[in-house]
C-alpha cells in the first residue's frame, strides 16, 4: 500500500470522481456525452470512444489534485494508457490523484428487494493485476432497494466477504451497498445499514482498512459515527442519480462526508463542445462538487 496515497485519501480535502461505467453503462454514458450507438458497431469501437472521454476528461487541467482526491476506473481503463502511460501512472504521477478500480461484475437479480453482486470468479487474478497497475484500491457495487433487514444483511455480508480479499492482496476497498434513493422507506434502509456496517467493521482485523460509499441519507450525519471508525479511511457519497445541484446541497448537509459522483460530474460534458467549453463545464462540476465535499 501507498503510504503516501492513504496519507492523501485520509487527510486531503477534495472528492473521488467515478469514471467507471462497465459494459452495461457505457452506451448511457456515451448518449449522455452525445455521442449515440449510430457512432459505433461493435463492443471494441464503443469502449475505444469511451476511453476517449475519460481521457479527455482526465487531460482537463480543470482535472487536478487541488480538487480530486482519487478516481474509480473501469477494468478496460486500468488496463488503457494516457500519452503512453497505464491510466492509474498517468492518474497519479502526473495529476496527482489516487486511482482506484471498480471490481464487481454486476448486479444478481432482485431478492427480497435488494441485489447483491455477480459472482467474481476471475477476482483473485484482477486484484493481482490491479497491483501490477499501481492501484491504490477498489469499489465493489450491490443495491439494496428495500428495507428488508435479512436481505440488507446478506448484502453487508457479501461486500465485506469480498472486502477481506482485497485488503489481503495491500488494497483499500471501497465497500458500496447503494440505497435506491426512490424507495418509500429509504430512512429506514439506512438505519438498518448504518447498524449492519458498524458490526461489519468490528469484525475485521486491527490493522484492516476499508472506505465505505453509500447514498446521502435522508437523516443528515446518521453516518457520522462511522467516520470515527479506526478501520474506515473515507466515507463518500454516490449521487444516486440526483442532478448535481440537488446532489451536493444534500451532501453538503453531511459533515465529513465527500462525493464520490459519476454522472453528476459529466453531465454537462459533451463531445462536441470545443475544448475551452469543455475544460469550463468540467471545471464548474468539479468546483460544486469539491464545495459541496468541504463542508
Amino acid at each position: 500500500m501507498n503510504k503516501d496515497q492513504l496519507s492523501r485519501m485520509r487527510t486531503g480535502q477534495g472528492f473521488i470522481a467515478a469514471l467507471d461505467q462497465s459494459g452495461g453503462s457505457t452506451p448511457k454514458a456515451l448518449a449522455g456525452y452525445g455521442i449515440g450507438k449510430d457512432a459505433y458497431s461493435n463492443d471494441e469501437e464503443m469502449f475505444d470512444l469511451v476511453h476517449l472521454m475519460r481521457t479527455r476528461v482526465i487531460k482537463s487541467p480543470a482535472f487536478n489534485s487541488d480538487r480530486i482526491l482519487g478516481a474509480i476506473l473501469f477494468e478496460m481503463t486500468m488496463d488503457r494508457k494516457i500519452d503512453g502511460k497505464y491510466t492509474a501512472d498517468y492518474l497519479y504521477e502526473g495529476k496527482g490523484v489516487v486511482p482506484f478500480l471498480k471490481i464487481d461484475k454486476g448486479l444478481a437479480e432482485v431478492k427480497n428487494g435488494c441485489q447483491l453482486m455477480k459472482p467474481m470468479p476471475d477476482l483473485d487474478a484482477l486484484l493481482d493485476r490491479a497491483v501490477e497497475r499501481h492501484i491504490f484500491g477498489t469499489k465493489e457495487r450491490s443495491v439494496i432497494g428495500k428495507a428488508d433487514k435479512e436481505a440488507i444483511k446478506e448484502v453487508v455480508d457479501q461486500q465485506f466477504e469480498v472486502a477481506r480479499k482485497v485488503i489481503a492482496k495491500g488494497l483499500v476497498p471501497i465497500i458500496e451497498p447503494e440505497i435506491t434513493i426512490t424507495i418509500p422507506d429509504k430512512e429506514e434502509a439506512e438505519q438498518i445499514l448504518h447498524d449492519l456496517l458498524k458490526e461489519g467493521l468490528s469484525k475485521l482485523g486491527e490493522k484492516d482498512l476499508v472506505m465505505l460509499k453509500l447514498s446521502i441519507p435522508t437523516k443528515a450525519n446518521i453516518y457520522r459515527d462511522l467516520m470515527e471508525d479506526p478501520h474506515v479511511v473515507r466515507v463518500v457519497a454516490l449521487s444516486g442519480g440526483y442532478p448535481n445541484d440537488e446532489a451536493c446541497r444534500l451532501l453538503s448537509l453531511n459533515n465529513g462526508m465527500i462525493a464520490s459522483f459519476s454522472r453528476a460530474l459529466l453531465e454537462n460534458l459533451r463531445a462536441q463542445q470545443s475544448d475551452a467549453e469543455f475544460d469550463a463545464n468540467l471545471g464548474e462540476a468539479i468546483e460544486e462538487i469539491y464545495q459541496a465535499s468541504i463542508k
